[in-house]
């Protein structure tokens, strides 16, 4: 008798189980939407390639001219 109430007892909690996690998932989609986009990654990788670019650029010219010094 207890094998007929248990097992529609697990099929049902199984299927609420189910519908709380869909839920829960479709809320947290929400909230990842707040994170940075591809295209922002992009920009932000292209602007620290750029400032890496000046910096060698500057210390190039710098040890340069002190090279230059030297001689």
């Amino acid at each position: 008798m207890s094998d007929v109430l248990i097992r529609p007892a697990l099929i049902a909690a199984g299927g609420l189980s189910a519908r709380a996690r869909r839920a829960y998932t479709a809320r947290r989609g929400a909230e990842r939407d707040a994170g940075v986009s591809t295209l922002e990654m992009v920009i932000i990788t292209l602007g620290l390639i750029a400032v890496a670019t000046l910096l060698v650029t500057a210390i190039t010219l710098a040890v340069t001219r002190r090279t230059d010094q030297i001689k």
